[in-house]
């Protein structure tokens, strides 16, 4: 099967495993068997995931005498993240459209309630204004009131 190398390092990066085989020589070469270490498989396992990085050319294995040092293949990793830069800026300006489409709808659903809010501010401010005259012509009625009565006495 032939597929394009950027499908073949996902699929290579699709498997915790090989991630992390690939955090571990990001410190710089290692041995299948120090590869091998923290994980609870079989060498004969970690083999084939090996093989699968380095047919995704994310690894190169070579021989020195009895030791097999894998090293980790960087230009894979940045092709994948050039890729996914570029869907991250068409992303980041969508969202932004969307962010601002959003901003203007909550403005036209608040302005019809901030008109309603100073009307019933009006409507409010107008009943105590006739409150307040009614308390006036309440206190003037009881003051003549008053006045009668003690003019009375």
């Amino acid at each position: 099967m032939n597929t394009d190398p950027l499908s073949a390092t996902f699929a290579a990066l699709a498997d915790p495993t090989r991630r992390a085989i690939l955090a571990r020589l990001a410190s710089g070469e290692r041995s299948v068997t120090e590869l091998a270490e923290p994980f609870d498989m079989s060498l004969p396992a970690v083999s084939k995931h090996l093989g699968v990085l380095e047919r995704a050319g994310l690894i190169t294995r070579s021989r020195d005498a009895q030791w097999r040092p894998c090293r980790l293949e960087p230009q894979p990793l940045k092709d994948v993240a050039d890729w996914t830069e570029r869907y991250r800026r068409i992303w980041e300006q969508r969202l932004d459209r969307l962010d601002s489409y959003l901003s203007a709808l909550q403005a036209q659903k608040a302005a019809p309630a901030a008109k309603a809010n100073a009307q019933a501010g009006q409507a409010g401010r107008e009943a105590a204004k006739a409150d307040i005259e009614a308390a006036k012509a309440d206190q003037i009625k009881k003051g003549q009131r008053h006045g009668r009565q003690s003019r009375r006495k």
